[in-house]
This record gives C-alpha cells, sequence and structure tokens, in this order.
C-alpha cells in the first residue's frame, strides 16, 4: 500500500510538491496564530497579575500625604492591598529589568524616578471608583489603569483571533479544494487501471486506500514543513521580541510546547487530507 502512494506521488511530482506546499502554507498560518494565541494569553494574564492601578505621585508630595491618599482609598472598603513604592525602590526596580544594559543605569537616579503607590481592587468594578479617588488628588502626577490595559489587549487579541481564523478557514478550503482537485486528476488518469483492479476481485476499499493515504501523505509533509518553519522563525526571533517586551515575563515558551503543538497539527492536518481525498473519491470513483 506504501509502495503504491510512493508511486503514485512519484509519476506527478510538481502536483505533490503543490499539495504539500498549499498545505504547508496552510499550516504555516495555523502555528503562527497558535504562538500568537498562547502569547497573548500569557501576555494578559501578565497584565492581570500585575497592581490594578497604580499612582505616581508628584515629586512636591511627602510621605505623609501619601499616607492620608492612602487611608482615604482604604477607607471606601474596595482595596484588597496597596502597596507603597519609594523613589529607592523604584530605582532598583528598574536596575533589575535593565540589568543587561549598562547605558540605561547610568542615565537614570532615585530622584528622576516618582514614588508610587500600588493598588489592588476586592473586585474589577470597583476600580473606576478608586481611580476617581486618586485622579482628584493635587498630589498625582500620573494614574495608571490597569483594567484598561486588560481590557484592550483582550479588545486587540479578539479582533486578531477573528482576522486569524477568517485567514485559516480560507486557507483549510484552499487546501481541500486543491487536494480533491489533485486526486481527481490521478483518478481520471487511472481510470483504466482501476477498471482492471476491478475485473479482477479488488474491494471498493482496496482501490480507494492509496488515494486516501496519499492525502496524509500531503497533510503530514505539509504540516511539518509550515509547522516548523513557522517554529523556527518563532525561536529565531524570540531574543528581539523579549528585549522589546522587557519588563513583560511571557518567555520562554517551552519546546515541548512547541512540539506538542506541531505534533497535534500533523494529526490534524493528515485527517485534512484523508477527507479531501475522501471526497475526490466519492466525486470521481462511482
Amino acid at each position: 500500500m506504501i509502495s503504491t502512494v510512493s508511486k503514485y506521488v512519484r509519476r506527478s511530482p510538481y502536483q505533490a510538491l503543490s499539495a504539500a506546499l498549499i498545505m504547508g502554507l496552510t499550516f504555516f498560518a495555523v502555528t503562527v496564530f497558535s504562538i500568537l494565541t498562547i502569547l497573548s494569553i500569557r501576555f494578559i494574564s501578565y497584565f492581570e497579575t500585575r497592581p490594578q492601578l497604580t499612582v505616581f505621585f508628584k515629586d512636591s508630595a511627602t510621605r505623609e500625604e501619601i499616607r492620608d491618599l492612602e487611608k482615604n482609598l482604604s477607607d471606601t472598603q474596595k482595596t484588597s492591598s496597596i502597596k507603597y513604592v519609594s523613589k529607592e525602590e523604584a530605582l532598583a526596580i528598574y536596575r533589575e529589568q535593565n540589568k543587561s544594559d549598562p547605558i540605561l543605569l547610568d542615565l537614570v537616579t532615585a530622584d528622576i524616578l516618582p514614588a508610587s503607590i500600588e493598588v489592588q481592587a476586592t473586585q474589577a468594578e470597583h476600580l473606576s471608583e478608586l481611580a476617581g479617588v486618586v485622579r482628584g488628588s493635587p498630589l498625582v502626577e500620573e494614574v495608571i489603569f490597569q483594567k484598561d490595559i486588560v481590557d484592550t489587549l483582550i479588545s486587540w487579541t479578539n479582533a486578531a483571533r477573528r482576522l486569524g481564523i477568517a485567514v485559516i478557514a480560507i486557507l483549510v478550503t484552499v487546501s481541500v479544494l486543491v487536494i480533491i482537485t489533485i486526486i481527481g486528476i490521478k483518478i481520471t488518469v487511472r481510470r483504466e487501471e482501476i477498471e482492471t483492479m476491478r475485473l479482477l476481485g479488488a474491494t471498493n476499499w482496496f482501490i480507494r486506500a492509496p488515494f486516501l493515504l496519499e492525502g496524509a501523505f500531503y497533510g503530514v509533509v505539509g504540516s511539518l514543513i509550515g509547522g516548523s518553519l513557522a517554529i523556527g522563525l518563532f525561536y529565531y526571533f524570540s531574543p528581539s521580541f523579549e528585549s522589546f517586551l522587557r519588563g513583560v515575563a511571557i518567555f520562554p515558551v517551552s519546546p515541548i510546547m512547541m512540539l506538542e503543538l506541531l505534533a497535534i497539527e500533523v494529526i490534524i492536518a493528515s485527517l485534512l487530507g484523508i477527507f479531501a481525498s475522501y471526497l475526490a473519491v466519492l466525486r470521481y470513483l462511482k
């Protein structure tokens, strides 16, 4: 059976290459979309675990004045924690985040960085009220509303997910149609050979099996090409992404996870190839 599939592929190498490349393009897109989904989930989770409200103070604000503002927040009974970060602590955090870049460390001192408080709300819906409490204070320089960031990230992620699903759906449809066409052509070319096999008593499944396996072959080869290329490019550019997202702990991504993703894609691609070949067999082998 395998030798028959190999013979079919060798007889029309350009058709086989076309089917494998189309499938490869499809699963390149699937892999890229899957990796982006993994990273976006980690990205959103990172921000969700950060302080939900960060309040930066003017240099003129004293510690006593900041304590009074902390008390106002606590009196709402809608905060689960309030953490004060002094200028010196902010500098220590900055140095830890940029320890690999000595130039940045030399340019920043504690006097440049503002003191701040990090506020965690008991419930997300309380954030707007807590932000209103601090925004009215003359001590406050800036308020970072973490929920706004998370909501924006979720909105972007959902939009990207819808676009990705649409692109993948189109590519899957094209892949199926290409395989149906190629298998259909091969069935037509071998019609006399197939009729001879029937006269010799071959069953329908014996005749159909090589075409189904050929579809699976296109799926496996295509997914290995597309998936491996996408994963290779991801790891090649990972240092650049990690440098760009400095301080956001979403790297590294385990190679085992990537291998699991590739294995799942190979299985799905082989089933997709079998499905497309089966449609062609139903259409052309009456």
